[in-house]
């Protein structure tokens, strides 16, 4: 997530705990934090598709997803 959005989300939350958000800042404040979720959730897993578990004996095998 690109750096300008980041310092929105953080102004809105300080704005928030100071004076209160208008019903538009409201809206703003959850769409940029749900875009931030799915950015969050997006390199979580992109991360973890490159991860290897080395066991004992030295094999490694790739980190799957739980059903």
């Amino acid at each position: 997530m690109e750096t300008p959005r980041l310092k929105r989300i953080n102004e809105l939350a300080r704005k928030q705990r100071e004076t209160g958000l208008t019903e538009e800042e409201r809206r703003e404040q959850e769409k940029l934090r749900r875009e931030y979720v799915t950015a969050f959730k997006k390199n979580l897993v992109a991360q973890l598709e490159n991860t290897y578990i080395v066991d004992e004996n030295g094999a490694k095998r790739k980190v799957r997803r739980k059903k």
